[in-house]
């Protein structure tokens, strides 16, 4: 199934102060998530963040957390976010079925969720560069997994070229420039 701006929602899955320095791909999970971001802002998707634990991980990642709005971050406990209840609530309030997920840890919080995503109703879709673990073959591992379980791998640009549709837009224009 291809990706559709008005049925998606952006969910940046944890990516904190206190996790992120662990994370060998760093600075590749916060520049493509960045990326992501900004192209769901363009073309008008709405966007969730979840924090783990934020009184012990620290808060969001500035780099993205300036780019999030108020009241996008949720705070939780669970390791998938599909098992918070705000988190479900907030999700089922915006009315989409497809669910494109950046984040950390792959192995654990991202693959969760993800998982949790097919039973709950959802389509997931799991963006590989925009993604990591303290160790690469644990990102492997779960990327492995969550495709064995029909959950699609994709790329930062695959997403937004998705969600973009067609060239020749003001949109497009401006996604390209960003991805660049």
């Amino acid at each position: 199934m291809v990706m559709s701006a008005s049925q998606s929602v952006l969910v940046v899955v944890d990516v904190q102060e206190k996790l992120i320095p662990a994370i060998p791909v760093a600075d590749r999970v916060i520049a493509n998530t960045g990326r992501l971001i900004e192209g769901a802002r363009r073309l008008e998707i709405p966007i969730l963040a979840t924090e783990q634990y934020p009184k012990g991980l620290g808060p969001t990642v500035g780099p993205l957390a300036e780019r999030l709005a108020p009241g996008e971050t949720i705070d939780k406990l669970h390791f998938s976010c599909t098992e918070d209840p705000t988190f479900r609530d907030r999700l089922a309030a915006l009315g989409r079925r497809q669910v494109v997920l950046a984040g950390i840890e792959a192995h654990v919080c991202m693959l969760q969720t993800a998982l949790g995503l097919g039973p709950a109703g959802y389509s997931g879709y799991v963006v590989a560069d925009a993604t990591g673990s303290r160790e690469a073959e644990d990102t492997e591992l779960a990327l492995a997994r969550l495709r064995s379980r029909g959950i699609d791998i994709v790329s930062t640009e695959m997403v937004l070229f998705e969600w973009m549709y067609r060239a020749g837009t003001p949109a497009f224009k401006d996604i390209s420039r960003m991805i660049r």
